[in-house]
């Protein structure tokens, strides 16, 4: 296909790098070749089968003979859970506190537009080092963290929108017919601000993706033995030349999967925002 003819359909391509990526997350219980969690230490530190490896372990296992195309697989599936209920959380809070801030103004604008500086300068790493140190490393602390990142970019963006939009027309017609505060905002100002919110959160989702692959490299992210993605990438950093694709291929997943997310972000975008639609 030409590119001329991808331009004019640029959902295809993205469309076929999440599906390579997403279809077997969703289904790696039963397309995954290997249980994630069991060992085969007679074939350790195989390599891909394009290596010299066999088609038994096609990119290869790790050094407890794990193999490493069964945990891409199923580590895919905690990054699509912990991205999907993070940022429904943070979406959900900083949707609400950002509507809030905009409709109302005055002092509740004022301190809810100061705790978002106040997330906004606190860095994620440290906030999971704190998780960790009092809970330990897990699944929930990675999502409260996530939620506690992206709240903030919800709310400031939502409250400009809803700053405009409040003084447009068909709101003072609203609060001249009788509506209350809470009928105007549900009904008439949230309405509009719906496709910002499915923009951001398709845009957040490789953000979340590096961030919990960041967290778990870290060690203070999902807790091992769990197959995540940045644990795949930290189980090989000290076998990266002599077992290379413990690394790089969970590294090469978290590539197509931002890249994927991101493109539909654009292409989500380019839809929803009726100042880039052509005319």
């Amino acid at each position: 296909m030409k590119l001329s003819r991808l331009r004019r359909y640029p959902l295809l391509p993205i469309a076929v790098l999440l599906a390579i990526l997403f279809i077997p997350a969703l289904f790696a219980e039963w397309l995954a070749p290997h249980d994630p969690y069991q060992s085969h230490l007679r074939n350790r530190l195989q390599p891909p089968v394009f290596w010299g490896g066999t088609w038994d372990f096609v990119l290869g296992t790790d050094r407890l003979g794990r193999c490493v195309l069964s945990r891409i697989m199923h580590g895919a599936q905690y990054a699509l859970a912990i991205s999907a209920v993070g940022i429904f959380v943070g979406a959900a809070i900083g949707t609400l506190l950002g509507l809030v801030a905009g409709y109302a103004r005055g002092w509740t604008d004022i301190v809810v537009m100061r705790l978002v500086d106040i997330s906004l300068a606190l860095p994620s790493i440290l906030l999971a080092l704190a998780f960790a140190a009092a809970w330990g490393p897990s699944f929930e602390a990675v999502i409260i963290v996530v939620a506690f990142v992206l709240w903030a970019y919800f709310a400031r963006q939502i409250r400009a929108e809803v700053l405009s939009i409040r003084e447009r027309d068909f709101v003072a017609r609203a609060r001249v017919a009788g509506g209350s505060h809470a009928r105007i905002v549900l009904l008439h100002i949230l309405p509009n601000v719906v496709n910002t919110v499915v923009v951001m959160a398709t845009l957040q989702v490789g953000v979340v993706i590096l961030l919990e692959a960041a967290l778990s490299f870290l060690g203070i992210g999902v807790p091992r033995p769990t197959p995540a993605w940045g644990l795949l990438v930290a189980d090989g950093r000290w076998l990266v030349v002599s077992a290379w694709w413990i690394s790089f291929f969970p590294g090469v997943a978290i590539l197509l999967a931002v890249l994927s997310v991101n493109l539909l972000g654009d292409w989500l975008r380019d839809r929803l925002d009726p100042e880039l639609i052509e005319v």
